[in-house]
């Protein structure tokens, strides 16, 4: 049996779209679901889909490796055999959920492949993230088309990481669970998986137009970054009076990317102020965000769905 390091989902908690704008973000390792590359002669893993998702995924690497293109260092010779030889991707990540299920196999691929890799725990600078950002970015946009390169990054370094910039970002501290806190983060399940891709093209017409495009710098830049700057200082009030904006510019903004059945609940949660929901990733489905300062009142009014609480505070 092959041994190899869990990877762990990760949440976006802000930055959403925004991060493409210069905007700043704040994503976090989320321990409850995870993945592992392994052998198996495992019932599950003999006609696992990931085989035939990690052969095809194998063949693009190589292609650009044999046009000279591959900014990793990889031993696919290696990586071939093994999928010769059974390998598969073991997770409970839920695919198109927007919690880093690609992010999570990248991170695998890279972890067990890469030859002269930088290790996460040893010497992890600036330079050395940004390095790594740009590698996870080519290998991931195989699953997307385009790719930050953060899912991986975030899933790689098993640590919070604060992205200033495109080309500033930086592992940092998060506030500590209080698990006697009211007040939570939590997911919510639309119930159905979402495509990245065609809410990325959606978002590129929008980028077209003039107005959506100030308002994404003067507007959203400025409640988005305020948000992460409250939420690392731990001071809620503040939090709270940005992403009460946040949410409504994002249901005023973003409607695509929300399915329609959400539209009167996320309307309802800045209505009563009892949540604020936001996007989890591009949105189009998988999971949305809610931040709540009363947990019990949110689940009284959310109570068609099962709220996955993920910070309590």
């Amino acid at each position: 049996m092959l041994k190899d390091p869990l990877f762990y989902a990760k949440i976006l908690l802000f930055g959403e779209y925004g991060i493409i704008n210069d905007s700043m973000g704040l994503s976090i390792p989320y321990n409850s679901y995870k993945g592992k590359l392994q052998f198996g002669n495992a019932s599950q893993g003999e006609d696992h889909p990931s085989r035939e998702s990690l052969r095809k995924f194998a063949s693009y690497l190589i292609d650009l490796e044999s046009k000279g293109d591959l900014k990793a260092s990889l031993h696919l010779d290696q990586l071939q055999k093994d999928l010769d030889n059974g390998l598969w991707f073991d997770s409970t990540i839920p695919q198109g959920f927007g919690i880093g299920s690609s992010g999570a196999l990248v991170a695998s691929v890279y972890e067990r492949y890469g030859l002269d890799k930088i290790h996460p725990e040893i010497n992890i600078t600036g330079d050395k993230i940004a390095e790594l950002k740009q590698i996870f970015s080519q290998m991931e946009s195989y699953f997307h088309g385009k790719s930050s390169g953060l899912d991986p990054l975030i899933c790689y370094l098993n640590l919070p990481v604060l992205i200033k910039s495109s080309d500033d970002l930086g592992t940092v501290g998060m506030p500590e669970n209080n698990l006697e806190g009211k007040g939570a983060i939590f997911l919510i399940n639309s119930g159905t998986p979402g495509e990245t891709q065609p809410m990325v093209n959606i978002f590129m017409e929008k980028m077209k137009q003039k107005g959506f495009r100030n308002m994404l710098r003067e507007e959203f830049t400025k409640y988005n970054d305020a948000c992460i700057n409250a939420f690392l200082n731990k001071d809620i009030s503040p939090l709270f009076t940005n992403l009460k904006k946040l949410s409504k510019l994002l249901l005023d903004n973003f409607k695509p990317m929300i399915p329609s059945v959400f539209h009167n609940m996320w309307k309802e949660g800045i209505d009563s102020n009892a949540y604020y929901l936001k996007l989890c990733g591009s949105g189009g489905g998988g999971y949305f965000l809610g931040f709540t300062r009363d947990l019990e009142e949110a689940k009284k009014r959310l109570h068609k769905y099962d709220l996955e609480v993920v910070f309590t505070f």
